[in-house]
């Protein structure tokens, strides 16, 4: 054998044992490398636990399948790549794409049993070489293990945001898109919120939504103060069995006891959220001959609590020009009237909780002020620049703004109208007289998180004028407001459920083409994009063939 064989050879077998030992090391040592800027492909921490305790087949169906604009197109691949990296930890997990309207034959039955499912299809306006076409989409996901299904939203679609915008911000949310759903299916401990009653709160139907969807993640309890009347003590200590609090648009004063109660919750660790009216106002009183009514103060009795605790609700109700408007009865049907008391609030993406939040819809909200006191504030929901307070009592009439209103006098907007509290708070009943004797009593709490906001309504997002949305859809602004999202998150924050939330402020930031430089200049594009590639790899290869060729000729 000659030396040159027995050396190429040599080689050979160096190389192939090589690459045996590179696979038998890598079948028990995994990694993969992200070299992108924004880590986009790097999963956190609590999507590989959650991907890790997997441990059943679980099946993925992506419906976001077929030839798409570039900007959708890219949220398929990136949805692709996603759940590649998904399964790469956990075989247990296999998905598919699937386009619903491939078949053109039954693509009509397909569209009607996945909008009767809640997958509601999105039009998206294509534009090719000039032509302008709609286009249909799913962009939605179902995961199934066993008996359960999760919806998975792909697309997010805020006001106000340009397509690509809402593209980068559905990329960013994609993986907690998919953690969320598989946090509802594989979640078993759950911890425990007490929904608070006894003091006339917002009736059962309209937060049932809400509710609901709390109850995926957390077992809920109906706690009523009026039950043990005789031993406060006693309703304390079953209070503190949960690990949060909501309160809903009370109505009825709460008494001195309730009072201390909630404060020693509060000064024991137990979160809280407050979703209060502090002034009596409401669509059904404007249904009388003068569509009138007279919007005053509701008293509490809580004001010393928050005072103490670092907020004051006012006793007004904030007008804005970014609002939406109600349906009143007419001849022809339901027609829309401007009603400034409804504010749309849009999201300042300031924390976890409001980051890539769609509009956020009010009704009769009041303003909040911040005290000093040594707690941490963080405005979690604030008017549009364009918006102003107003006193009360005060009368509302269905018709005040028909006839325009003066845009010069809103100008002192940005009213804060909800607030995250965090710290230690000190208890409202410090060197008081307390109501009754509490052995366990503190004067001061442990480290904590409280979120009021002024408008108990903002959990009434699923009814407009007191009457369920087709679909979650307003008719009148297109929208699905980003109230469900919203309390979900402030709730998850509350209960340091901080696997979600940090997944939710993964960041990544996607490069998109300039359409209108696309536009004027499409054929220079083009030829740069698709013809310079080619002709580089000719010149390779042209290369390629000329080192050949004056290699072996000798």
């Amino acid at each position: 054998m000659k030396i040159s064989t027995k050396k190429n050879l040599l080689s050979f077998l160096s190389l192939f044992g090589i690459i045996v030992a590179i696979n038998i090391v890598g079948h028990f040592y995994f990694k993969r490398f992200d070299l992108t800027d924004d880590k986009r492909y790097t999963l956190s921490e609590s999507t590989i636990e959650l991907l890790k305790s997997i441990d059943e087949p679980l099946f993925i169906d992506v419906f976001l399948d077929g030839n798409f604009p570039p900007e959708f197109k890219r949220l398929q691949n990136e949805t692709r790549q996603l759940l590649e990296e998904f399964s790469s930890y956990n075989s247990n997990l296999i998905f598919q794409f699937t386009n619903p309207l491939e078949d053109e034959n039954n693509a009509q039955q397909y569209i009607a049993e996945l909008t009767n499912l809640g997958f509601l299809p999105t039009n998206i306006n294509s534009t090719q070489k000039g032509k302008k076409e709609i286009i249909q989409i799913f962009p939605w996901a179902i995961a199934n293990q066993g008996e359960k299904s999760v919806r998975v939203p792909l697309l997010i679609n805020n006001f106000g945001n340009t397509p690509a915008e809402n593209i980068n911000s559905s990329v960013q949310l994609l993986e907690f898109a998919f953690a969320d759903a598989l946090t509802k299916i594989a979640k078993k401990e759950k911890k425990k919120i007490a929904i608070l009653k006894g003091n006339g709160q917002m009736v059962d139907k309209y937060q049932a939504d809400c509710l609901l969807n709390l109850k995926e993640y957390y077992q809920l309890g109906e706690f009523n103060f009026d039950s043990l009347q005789d031993n406060p003590n006693k309703v304390l200590e079953n209070l503190k069995r949960f690990d949060a609090a909501l309160i809903v648009k009370p109505t009825e004063a709460f008494s001195d006891n309730e009072k201390y109660i909630l404060d020693q919750y509060i000064m024991n660790g137990g979160k809280s959220m407050w979703l209060m009216d502090k002034v009596i106002a409401d669509i059904d009183s404007l249904q009388n001959k003068n569509n009138a009514s007279l919007a005053f103060p509701r008293e509490l009795n809580v004001d010393d609590l928050f005072f103490k605790y670092g907020v004051r609700i006012n006793y007004n109700l904030v007008q804005d020009l970014l609002s939406t408007p109600i349906t009143a009865q007419s001849e022809q049907g339901d027609v829309p009237i401007d009603w400034l008391y409804s504010p749309i609030i849009k999201s300042e993406n300031n924390h976890a909780i409001n980051n890539n939040i769609n509009l956020v819809k009010l009704e009769f909200t009041n303003t909040i002020d911040t005290l000093k006191n040594g707690i941490k504030k963080t405005i979690l929901l604030k008017s549009s620049p364009q918006s102003k307070a107003i006193g009360t009592p005060l009368e509302i009439n269905l018709y005040e703004f028909m006839e325009g209103v003066d845009e010069q006098a809103f100008t002192k907007g940005n009213l804060p109208l909800g607030v995250l509290l965090e710290g230690s708070f000190t208890s409202a009943f410090k060197n008081r007289v307390r109501p009754f004797s509490d052995p366990t009593h503190l004067e001061s709490g442990k480290d904590n998180k409280m979120i009021v906001i002024a408008d108990g309504d903002i959990i009434n997002y699923s009814y407009v004028n007191k009457k369920p949305l087709l679909g979650g859809i307003d008719q009148w602004t297109q929208q699905v407001y980003g109230n469900k999202e919203f309390l979900l998150n402030a709730m998850n924050y509350l209960l340091d459920d901080n696997g979600l939330i940090n997944i939710r402020n993964k960041e990544v930031k996607l490069a998109f083409l300039d359409k209108e430089k696309v536009n004027q200049d499409y054929h220079s594009i083009q030829l740069l994009t698709v013809g310079l590639p080619l002709i580089l790899l000719l010149l390779f290869a042209l290369a390629f063939i000329f080192w050949r060729k004056k290699t072996y000729a000798r």
